[in-house]
């Protein structure tokens, strides 16, 4: 059904997180119970957590949710469940269970586009393999949906954010800029072209990616979602004691958001997480702003971050172009250190 989603909520996808540095706040007094078990928390603020079944299994669980970051109902369930089933996949895991969650308004919006919200999500869930459960529906004034995801893995496959070594190179699977053209096309600044692409790259599951870093025994990733590049790195860098170098000249990027950036059209998210890495961030004199934007850039259901062998980088990269990544591409390294270099 024809409603336009955007009319509903101000914001829309993963920039509507709350700020990095606020949760980190929050959370830092509340005590959790350890567990040998527990093979991942939120102590590195990774994707998802992970607790060990047996020798031969771990669940990974995890949860995002979000307002409209487009107009069509059916493409935002489908953006909304790839993002949510993207973290089982950075932890190098295979998702199978799903639970809707979702709020949608009590008056003023036709069900039918609720219906079609929950059809969206429902064929990428089918394409995941996955299995949805049921969930849990809340009257609320702006509509919002996503999913609870359990997956599996095997406990010595397991991908964290925890595990970069030095001399890995750091390689990148889609294009940055997909926050800069939803925030112009709002403002009806965007090429058609090119906001197409955005939404066709944010409705692909990062299954492709997952079993690469299983075929090339990579061991640390983490997602590009709503800290932007540049707050995930930081998150990565602080959590394996170690410093990325990013090379700026050889981040891939969605057609036209260079030329928006240099516009002006900067949307308020990348600012938060650009105070948010700011302690952990080294931006070097020839980086121009509009790539030093793009970094901080919030994206939604974002590309992988991997951290691979240096022998191996080329093949992942020729792996991922074939599995339809054509963006993939190598963009840093990883040395003794800390923190996050821009280059």
């Amino acid at each position: 059904m024809e409603f336009d989603l955007l009319s509903t909520s101000a914001t829309g996808g993963c920039s509507a997180k709350l700020p990095a540095g606020l949760l980190e706040n929050l959370l830092r007094d509340i005590p959790l119970v350890k567990h040998p078990d527990i093979l991942v928390d939120i102590e590195t603020h990774d994707d998802a957590g992970v607790y060990r079944l047996d020798d031969q299994t771990a669940l990974i669980v995890t949860t995002d949710f979000f307002p409209p970051l487009c107009r069509d109902a059916r493409t935002f369930g489908r953006i909304a469940a790839c993002n949510a089933l993207s973290d089982v996949y950075a932890m190098g895991g295979t998702p199978l269970l799903t639970l809707n969650l979702t709020m949608f308004p009590a008056e003023g919006v036709p069900l039918e586009v609720l219906h079609d919200i929950l059809a969206g999500g429902q064929e990428m869930v089918n394409e995941a393999g996955a299995f949805t459960m049921g969930g849990h529906t809340i009257a609320d004034p702006v509509p919002k949906y996503g999913l609870a995801v359990v997956g599996t893995v095997h406990p010595d496959r397991l991908v964290t954010n925890a595990a970069a070594e030095s001399g890995d190179v750091l390689v990148l699977t889609k294009a940055l800029g997909s926050g800069v053209l939803l925030a112009a096309h709002r403002l009806g600044l965007a090429d058609e072209d090119a906001y197409r692409e955005a939404l066709a790259q944010m409705q692909q599951l990062n299954k492709h990616g997952a079993q690469v870093m299983r075929d090339y025994g990579i061991r640390c990733a983490t997602d590009i979602t709503g800290f932007g590049l540049m707050g995930h790195a930081c998150k990565m860098a602080v959590a394996s004691k170690r410093r990325l170098h990013v090379d700026t000249a050889r981040l891939p990027v969605l057609p036209g958001v260079l030329q928006l950036l240099d516009d002006g059209c900067v949307p308020g998210a990348a600012f938060k997480n650009l105070e948010f890495a700011r302690a952990h961030l080294q931006v070097g004199s020839q980086v121009e702003l509009g790539y030093k934007m793009l970094c901080a850039d919030a994206q939604t259901s974002g590309g992988l971050l991997m951290c691979v062998k240096p022998d191996a980088a080329q093949k992942v990269v020729e792996e991922l172009g074939k599995g339809g990544f054509p963006y993939a591409a190598v963009v840093g390294h990883v040395e003794q250190g800390e923190g996050v270099v821009l280059e």
